[in-house]
């Protein structure tokens, strides 16, 4: 591929990314969301933001079971989990509680799903303000620490975008199933390593063999 296609298709990625964030907005200013326009606006949002976090936390089983290497969007991926984040948070704020905070702060003490949909957007601000290579160069091996705490916000994210849902349906019963299988990947991952390597060297160790032969 030539040079220009990495830089060039993850400002793609970017831009297709928002399209939902776009079109949810232009059907929420035309009336076509049906019911009550801002909860559903806010709901969407929330489902793109968990599924672009999801997306990130796949990045490394895909390209270690399948050879799927993707690790080039993650950043972007990331960033696109906070950007909808951040969309979810204001439009609550903003729209639906329109800045009482007398009533945000009673929702947040009397709520637990909202509790920890705000504990995730705290933990989520570091790792995007961290999400670029001075950071990287700056903070060193912490930087590799602070963003292992993008496990807890998937597991937050789904906790509460499951609890906010009140029935539980096929599809966020799928994205809390993910999310625990991504996060169960992170210490399992060491001995999967292992296998492959395990798996590489005895299927060189008959072509060495030939060869010899």
């Amino acid at each position: 591929m030539p040079r220009w296609w990495k830089p060039a298709s993850i400002w793609l990625l970017y831009a297709v990314g928002f399209v939902p964030a776009v079109w949810y907005f232009w059907l929420g200013a035309t009336g076509q969301l049906p019911g009550n326009a801002v909860k559903i606006f806010e709901h969407l949002l929330g489902t793109w933001a968990l599924r672009f976090l999801l997306a990130t936390l796949a990045v490394t089983p895909l390209r270690d079971l399948f050879g799927i290497n993707l690790v080039r969007y993650r950043r972007a991926l990331g960033l696109l989990a906070f950007w909808y984040v951040l969309m979810h948070f204001s439009t609550y704020m903003l729209l639906d509680q329109q800045l009482n905070f007398p009533e945000i702060g009673k929702d947040i003490a009397k709520r637990p799903f909202i509790t920890i949909g705000m504990a995730c957007l705290v933990l989520l601000l570091p790792l995007a303000l961290t999400s670029n290579n001075w950071s990287i160069r700056k903070l060193g091996s912490r930087w590799n620490r602070l963003h292992k705490l993008v496990y807890a916000i998937v597991l937050g994210g789904a906790l509460h975008y499951t609890m906010a849902v009140k029935v539980v349906t096929v599809e966020p019963a799928t994205y809390f199933a993910l999310a625990v299988l991504l996060v169960a990947y992170r210490p399992l991952r060491p001995s999967v390593m292992r296998w492959k390597k395990e798996r590489r060297a005895q299927g060189a160790a008959p072509v060495a063999s030939r060869r010899m032969g």
